[in-house]
């Protein structure tokens, strides 16, 4: 499959996550596993595709944790930073570069990014009141803040939110504030901040998301809402002394606040990439070329940054292009509650992959993804997933074929004679299939792609016991060999066409079959390339059995 279309190169990003915690399935069901398949997909159907992503760094929720814990914030942003790159590893999450917002390239290129709006005349000042605590002697952004909700009387909400009622909140609305860290009671003082003019760009950003009729309608209605209660100017600065510093003399104690400075890490971490490379300037293509298709992949808490806000900030900038697709999904819940790293109603990733097969954990997400609504995970559904259809029809299929192999064929591909009609059905379903699979990826239904290919698998079972080796072999050695051949192309098909959601066991299936992965592509999947008298490799167990022990554990 050549790239086809207006597109040259696709520049896929999923969301910088906070380094504030361990990364949790909710966070990769959400933005991490749909475009690690996406990706996987591309390469494989030869597009020339670019996969970025690193830690979010900055704001008030890393420095509240570091002062909380009485050490600087860079501690707790190299401890998550690093565990987190380790977790999507340990996940088979492949990124071309995990990198992070605390750089000084991505320092450089969001003050250049400032500078350019304020060089336009576009952003402006605004003085306004704020609380100060006299006793931190700082003003207090507003995680820094709790009190009593204005709306609903819960005593612990926070200065941006009231946790219990869901009410958007700014410092000042609370009643009874008191400092998140000493517990004193702040006063009000002003502060000058710089606003971006979000409501100017209204009118083009309703034409931009009125452009797309492919978007999901959950991403377009989210945004009309915002339109429909007209958007609102931003402060893009805060009174912090962690983030990055606000670039212009007589500003000093004031950084770019991390809503504003956070998507630019895109940008940046695109520049580290080709840096690396030895490239410098070959982030220019993917930023500043009209043929490239950038993809931007989130959980539903962020359309608004990446549906409004940075395409608001792009279109203000001028030198950029737009997001082609933001196909971000809703949320994963947990055993029926919502998962939440801060009230620690969470499984981390490093916990799921110390105690099963990544390949498991990954399909058992990817068949419930929340692609249109919010979805349930349940510790029994993992091991149905696994013992039932990653065990009982993929595992089930490879391993009797492989016995079979190894048993009347001396471990060697048999040669396939004359094909019957059922050998053409299904030789010829697998082109089919994955032109149908195909068009699930590229039109981001996960969800769709993964039980088509495994629709694929449920036939080749059938043709299996329709075709009955266990009698051929008694009867007709050479038709057994022409099954067994059929049923081994199958097995290297599935290698190729569940890359991109089981690159584990994909791997493993090529290591028995005794082939390599490289030079592999999706079209490749349907060509019949065993030959006959091909030396196979032991067989080994694809998925062990989870048993309810474990799952009651």
């Amino acid at each position: 499959m050549e790239n086809s279309g207006k597109f040259k190169r696709i520049l896929v990003t999923a969301a910088l996550p906070y380094t504030n915690g361990d990364i949790h399935l909710g966070h990769i069901a959400g933005a991490y596993l749909p475009p690690d398949m996406y990706v996987r997909y591309l390469r494989l159907a030869g597009y020339n595709v670019v996969f970025i992503c690193g830690s979010d760094e900055h704001g008030t929720a890393i420095e509240m944790s570091a002062i909380k814990e009485g050490v600087s914030p860079q501690v707790i942003i190299d401890k998550y930073h690093f565990a987190n790159k380790k977790a999507y590893e340990d996940l088979g999450i492949k990124y071309d570069i995990y990198s992070r917002t605390s750089t000084e390239t991505h320092k450089k290129t969001s003050q250049d990014f400032f500078k350019v709006l304020n060089d336009k005349g576009l952003l402006y000042q605004k003085t306004e009141k704020q609380l100060y605590s006299e006793k931190e002697k700082r003003f207090l952004a507003d995680r820094f803040v709790i009190g009593t909700c204005p709306v609903c009387g819960f005593e612990e909400a926070r200065g941006d939110e009231c946790e219990n009622c869901g009410s958007a909140l700014s410092p000042l609305e609370l009643k009874n504030p008191r400092s998140t860290i000493t517990g004193d009671t702040p006063v009000v003082k002003e502060s000058t901040h710089f606003y971006f003019p979000l409501s100017k760009f209204q009118a083009m950003l309703e034409e931009w998301i009125n452009s797309k009729p492919d978007w999901k309608p959950n991403v377009v209605n989210y945004c009309k809402g915002w339109f429909k209660t007209g958007l609102q100017d931003r402060a893009i600065t805060r009174d912090l002394d962690w983030g990055v510093p606000v670039p212009l003399e007589g500003y000093d104690g004031k950084v770019i606040y991390v809503w504003f400075e956070a998507p630019i890490g895109y940008i940046s971490i695109t520049k580290e990439l080709f840096e690396q490379e030895g490239n410098p300037e070959g982030w220019k293509d993917y930023w500043c070329k009209d043929d490239t298709k950038l993809v931007h992949f989130v959980g539903k808490d962020n359309i608004i940054f990446h549906a409004i806000f940075f395409p608001a900030m792009l279109m203000a900038h001028g030198d950029f292009v737009l997001a082609d697709n933001v196909p971000a999904n809703e949320f994963l819940n947990f055993e029926g509650g919502k998962l939440s790293k801060s009230r620690g109603h969470s499984i981390a990733v490093k916990d799921a992959v110390s105690r099963f097969n990544p390949d498991s954990v990954r399909y058992a997400l990817a068949t419930s993804l929340p692609e249109n609504k919010d979805t349930d995970f349940y510790w029994k559904d993992l091991q149905a997933k696994n013992n039932n259809e990653l065990g009982a029809i993929l595992g089930n299929f490879v391993n009797r074929t492989f016995v079979f192999a190894e048993k009347y064929f001396e471990g060697t591909v048999p040669a396939a004679g004359e094909y019957k009609e059922i050998d053409s059905i299904i030789i010829n379903s697998i082109k089919s299939y994955s032109s149908s699979i195909a068009s699930y990826y590229e039109n981001y239904k996960f969800k769709d792609a993964v039980s088509e290919t495994m629709n694929l698998v449920r036939d080749a079972n059938k043709y299996f016991n329709d075709t009955e080796p266990w009698k051929a072999v008694k009867e007709d050695i050479a038709r057994c060999g022409t099954i067994i051949n059929t049923c081994l192309q199958l097995c290297r098909s599935f290698a190729v066409l569940f890359y991109p959601v089981l690159p584990f066991s994909s791997e493993k299936l090529f290591r028995m079959l005794n082939i390599s992965s490289e030079g592999e592509t999706w079209e490749s999947a349907a060509e019949l390339k065993l030959h006959a008298g091909h030396k196979l490799n032991k067989p080994e167990i694809l998925f062990r059995k989870i048993e309810d022990s474990e799952i009651e554990q």
